[in-house]
């Protein structure tokens, strides 16, 4: 057996520059890239590693400036990549590791890929306890690095070079899994990394791992077909799955065929056209109007490619009809069972054309397919309604994000994640395109946006992008303005600033606690509260001096204008625009479960309690 002497690190950087992904006879490489901010705990070893090798392996290396950034750029370029391509992501010892716990949580919530190579402390232990390293009394294999274990699919600690060879292989079949992929985390001690040891050759050759597409089982199609035809009142559930696998040629065929109406999580969101004659838009606790009165009908629910979050089923309270049955495709078990369902383990695509095939000559009821199609009109001219409210003196947010929809192209892609925005633009947006739609709401972490941009520009270069952050998340994690300006990546980003916490503002306004503690203001020495006079911020001019080109918009007009001259640029460009919070937009009709103090001295709060368990009577399991 041949072999080649190289450290831990040199021989995990060419092991991974040697693989690939195929599915549907397409290859490409699974990792394509390292974001890393370099310390004492890897310069010296997958730093050394990527200097000496990266550019003749064609793996570059990505210059982030804050660690959970990072992980959410390469977690944001899996998802352009339909998670067949991911990035690596290598932190030092101590909190720069630990930074990437949220973006670890992030992408297996999210169910995609990407590969975190934290530094550890000495393997040999020799000089302990060394710098950022935790001590534990209990144990002496016990580091910080163990918080990535609840939020990865795959962790493991390398301890010794030979380790890496099972654990490498490990990592690759996790981050190829369909139904299981997420996190993988790869903990490397630092002294571990730059050890060196005689290799084995064919650990270095080209593998190609295919990314399987799961047929279902004929008697589950059997199952689901005697559930779907005995429907009167059928519905689609469109997840993120659907677009993952491809499947959205496969559900508007399948759509069109039955006459089903179709509903979109916000994973899912853009599997249709907005216009198509099956689309009901959003549903849940973020969902039109249309898609929730149907719901609520619905004596059959078809899901294909989601996992039913809380937003999505309204807590437990959207699907209405007291023997309402669900039939779900997935290619993960633990989401294909969910309420009782009859489950098919598959693919979505592949399952999709199964149900088409089987289905027969057989339609959904020609009155609820109008029906159907009556409320979604109904629902357009809403939504055109709050898209010219002609607010003053701040414009609506409703307003600004029409104004936003009508400036992008259909491959546009448009980012958000956190705060008041998911809401409206799942009720609003009108996306064509499968990838145009990018709202991160599995963790709806706040400070994704930006550094979200930095990762879909290099997936989809051609693309542009826009990403949409409020205050409250630029305030959070701004800092890859800075990676994207030193990139050369184009960006046009939109920092929509409401002085505050919009979205947790109206909710506390819901729950009775009056917005205690959601706006960005002094503290009023006569009441000691945050409720002064308003801070004088100026995010656009932060946002200068992080090397983007800023535009100023105090009015919608002004905003479109604005827009048009950022989309003509190169570089950053951010536009800034100040809305009202408390703004009117369109309202969804559907709960959401947020427990209120059962006992109070506010009136605010018994009143609100009194509505909350008013509305959990409507919540139960779906048996």
């Amino acid at each position: 057996m041949s072999t080649i002497r190289l450290t831990t690190a040199q021989a995990l950087v060419r092991f991974l520059a040697a693989q690939w992904t195929r599915r549907d006879g397409v290859r490409q490489r699974l990792i394509t890239g390292c974001f890393g901010i370099f310390g004492h705990g890897n310069v010296a070893g997958v730093g050394q590693a990527l200097l000496q090798d990266g550019e003749e392996l064609d793996l570059p290396y990505y210059l982030a400036r804050n660690e959970q950034g990072m992980v959410h750029a390469a977690v944001a370029y899996a998802r352009m990549r339909d998670r067949l391509s991911t990035m690596a992501c290598t932190a030092s010892i101590g909190p720069g590791s630990t930074n990437m716990v949220t973006g670890a949580a992030l992408a297996t919530i999210n169910r995609l890929p990407v590969l975190l190579l934290p530094s550890d402390f000495f393997a040999t232990r020799l000089p302990d306890p060394v710098l950022q390293q935790l001590e534990d009394g209990r144990s002496g294999d016990v580091s910080v690095n163990d918080a990535f274990r609840p939020v990865s699919r795959y962790w493991d600690r390398i301890n010794r070079p030979q380790q890496l060879i099972p654990a490498a292989l490990a990592a690759m079949r996790v981050l190829t899994d369909p139904a299981d992929t997420g996190a993988v985390t790869l903990a490397l001690p630092q002294d571990v990394q730059a050890e060196a040891f005689d290799w084995p050759s064919e650990f270095f050759d080209t593998r190609v791992w295919n990314v399987r597409r799961p047929v279902p089982e004929p008697e589950a199609i059997d199952r689901a077909i005697e559930c779907l035809t005995a429907a009167r009142r059928p519905l689609i559930v469109a997840g993120g799955g659907v677009k993952y696998s491809l499947a959205c040629d496969a559900l508007r065929d399948f759509a069109d065929r039955t006459g089903v109406p179709v509903a979109e999580t916000q994973a899912g969101k853009g599997s249709l056209p907005w216009d198509h004659s099956r689309s009901v838009g959003a549903i849940g606790a973020t969902g039109t109007r249309a898609a929730n009165a149907l719901a609520a009908e619905a004596d059959v629910v078809l899901g294909v490619g989601t996992r039913y979050s809380d937003f999505t089923t309204a807590s437990h309270t959207v699907f209405a009809d007291p023997r309402v049955r669900f039939v779900n495709l997935n290619v993960a078990a633990l989401d294909a069972v969910k309420h009782s369902a009859v489950s098919i383990v598959a693919d979505a695509r592949a399952g999709l054309r199964a149900l088409t095939f089987a289905v027969g000559d057989w339609t959904a009821d020609r009155d609820w397919t109008q029906r159907a199609r009556d409320l979604a009109n109904e629902w357009h001219h809403e939504v055109d309604r709050v898209r010219h409210l002609k607010h003053a003196p701040l414009p609506s947010q409703s307003e600004i994000l029409g104004a936003l929809n009508d400036a992008v192209d259909e491959v546009d892609v448009v980012i958000n994640a956190a705060g008041s925005m998911p809401g409206d633009l799942h009720k609003l947006w009108r996306s064509r395109d499968p990838k145009q739609y990018h709202v991160e709401y599995g963790y709806s972490c706040m400070g994704y946006e930006i550094a979200a941009g930095v990762g879909v520009k290099l997936a989809e270069p051609d693309r542009e992008v826009f990403v949409l952050v409020g205050d409250g998340s630029y305030l959070m994690m701004s800092q890859e303005i800075v990676t994207a300006v030193s990139e050369g990546l184009r960006l046009v980003i939109v920092l929509v600033d409401n002085r505050g916490f919009a979205s947790i503002g109206g909710l506390s306004q819901s729950l009775g606690s009056q917005r205690f503690g959601t706006s960005y203001r002094y503290r009023d020495p006569a009441t000691g509260r945050l409720d002064g006079d308003v801070l004088p911020v100026d995010l656009a001019a932060n946002a200068a001096s992080l090397g983007a080109r800023v535009l100023r918009a105090s009015t919608v007009e002004e905003f479109r204008a604005a827009l048009g001259d950022a989309k003509g640029g190169d570089g950053v460009t951010v536009v800034y625009v100040e809305t009202d919070p408390r703004a009117p937009s369109a309202e969804s009709s559907a709960w959401w479960d947020v427990p209120v103090s059962e006992t109070s001295t506010l009136e605010s709060t018994a009143e609100a309690k009194v509505e909350y368990d008013r509305a959990r009577q409507a919540q139960r399991h779906y048996l």
